[in-house]
């Protein structure tokens, strides 16, 4: 990578299985040769054993690892460091990604970058602490207890790296989008970090102690283990337990159930997130907030891109509900008087499924009066058809890594090269100072509930007063976030 030094795999915990499985995390043991760091570490164990697609060795519960870009090694430099928490929910993916490369900030902002593997799903966010065994009292936030054990390992040896532990910017996408706002609310990572970007991640609330109970019983159900006998858990084959895993998780989803997600326990969580009001942890970061026009095009079904006018109607309603269902659709259609039917359903199930969340997560977070929010809102257009289309879900991430030119969304395209230039080194401007403005967008607002300023990421960026104030006006009320 020319410039740029590259450290992967490195350890930052010890390996969470046996008598460290759902425990918080530990340090990994010293090392005093050279240890390679060549090649990514493995991800957390998430695979389903019965597809029989679970890699040995690319999944391993000794998964505490993380990776590092930089120019500079011990140089007395302080770079404003990076720090991305990937996506896939709570429950998959990893920090290892070719989209996640840090190389391109870290020649074009001279930061440093860091990428981090951590638990997930079942193993990271099972609720046993309520089942009479003090010591797994905290199980179900280990996952996010994990993140703040790598903070932590960034306070102590990013200096070494060229980085500068007093300006440390978190920042994710999707499911890391939400382990960022997780992250405002955890005593624990006080002081930690200095400034947050919440990419796509709408989470208000989180399953409380009662919710993530009943699913851990069902966990233990499907492992033919009591309560009473918890701590056998310890000694179950990993593929026993994330079969288990996937069996619930399958059984839960039809059944509405809960999700392995941290549990807002009142200890390593007080609060939820952003509900009823922001949490009150880390009142003075400064936060970046936003969503991208057409998420859900990412997620859809092949028909939802020939939708007839009945077909949207139907599938509007079962968003809004029939009694609202026409008011939302002339709203929808008065805004955008040119789109197709498919069009207005993927904007009322973004807007429903993300935008109204991070327009509501930047008003409570603007509400405690301390830290400035920023709210951005992402219109830029690929030029794919299906899934790709429009502006849809992790579009945001070749923007703000400036790896546009490789990426399938925006590879050949100009356009997004030019808006990569800005958004990225605004990103990294915010790393650096706690302001996003350098320049090369408009002057940005800080959020608040009179003028609403909203950053519109395209082509031609502009900062506008409530973009699509009829949308939420009609939709807030019926969301009731």
């Amino acid at each position: 990578a020319g410039e740029v030094n590259i450290f992967k795999g490195v350890p930052y915990g010890a390996s969470t299985a046996g008598e460290n499985r759902f425990m918080p995390p530990q340090d990994p043991a010293p090392w005093r040769e050279y240890r390679e760091a060549f090649e990514y570490g493995p991800a957390a164990p998430q695979s389903d054993p019965a597809s029989g697609s679970q890699q040995d060795g690319l999944e391993s519960e000794d998964c505490l690892v993380l990776n590092v870009w930089t120019r500079g090694i011990d140089d007395g430099e302080k770079r404003p460091v990076m720090f991305w928490c990937h996506g896939g929910g709570f429950r998959t993916l990893s920090g290892s990604s070719p989209r996640y490369d840090g190389t391109n900030l870290a020649m074009r902002g001279d930061v440093v970058v860091v990428t981090i593997n951590h638990r997930l799903n079942m193993m990271g966010f099972t609720h046993f602490g309520d089942m009479g065994h003090s010591e797994f009292e905290s199980s179900g936030t280990v996952g996010m207890q994990d993140i703040v054990h790598a903070l932590k390992w960034v306070q102590n040896n990013i200096e070494e790296f060229g980085g500068d532990p007093e300006r440390v910017m978190i920042f994710g996408e999707s499911g890391g989008g939400r382990k960022v706002a997780t992250l405002l609310g955890m005593p624990s990572a006080r002081g930690l970090f200095h400034r947050a970007v919440i990419e796509s991640g709408a989470t208000l609330r989180l399953p409380d102690r009662v919710q993530a109970t009943e699913l851990a019983q069902r966990v233990l159900d499907e492992l033919e283990i009591t309560p009473a006998n918890l701590p056998q858990i310890q000694q179950l084959p990993l593929n026993r337990i994330m079969a288990a895993y996937h069996t619930v998780s399958a059984n839960t989803a039809d059944a509405g159930g809960g999700t392995f997600a941290p549990t807002m326990d009142g200890v390593e969580l007080p609060y939820h997130p952003f509900w009823p009001s922001a949490s009150p942890v880390n009142p003075d970061v400064p936060v970046i907030v936003g969503a991208n026009r057409t998420e859900m095009t990412y997620f859809a079904d092949d028909a939802a891109f020939s939708l007839d006018e009945a077909g949207m109607r139907e599938r509007v309603s079962e968003i809004v509900g029939e009694e609202n269902l026409q008011a939302v659709i002339d709203v929808y259609r008065q805004a955008n008087p040119e789109a197709t039917p498919s069009e207005i359903y993927f904007l009322v199930f973004s807007d429903s499924r993300y935008v109204m969340q991070s327009i509501t997560i930047a008003e409570r977070r603007a509400a405690l009066g301390a830290g400035p929010t920023y709210l951005y809102y992402l219109t830029w257009e690929t030029a794919e058809t299906g899934r790709g289309a429009l502006s849809p879900h992790t579009l945001d991430i070749p923007f703000i890594f400036d790896n546009v030119r490789d990426h399938p969304l925006t590879a050949g395209s100009d356009t997004a090269i030019e808006l990569a230039d800005k958004v990225s080194d605004t990103i990294i401007e915010f790393a650096r100072s706690g302001d996003p403005n350098m320049g090369k967008l408009p002057q940005w607002q800080p959020y608040n509930g009179e003028t609403r300023a909203t950053m519109v990421w395209n082509d031609t960026p502009q900062v506008l007063s409530d973009p699509i104030g009829r949308q939420r006006e009609i939709l807030l009320p019926i969301l009731s976030l």
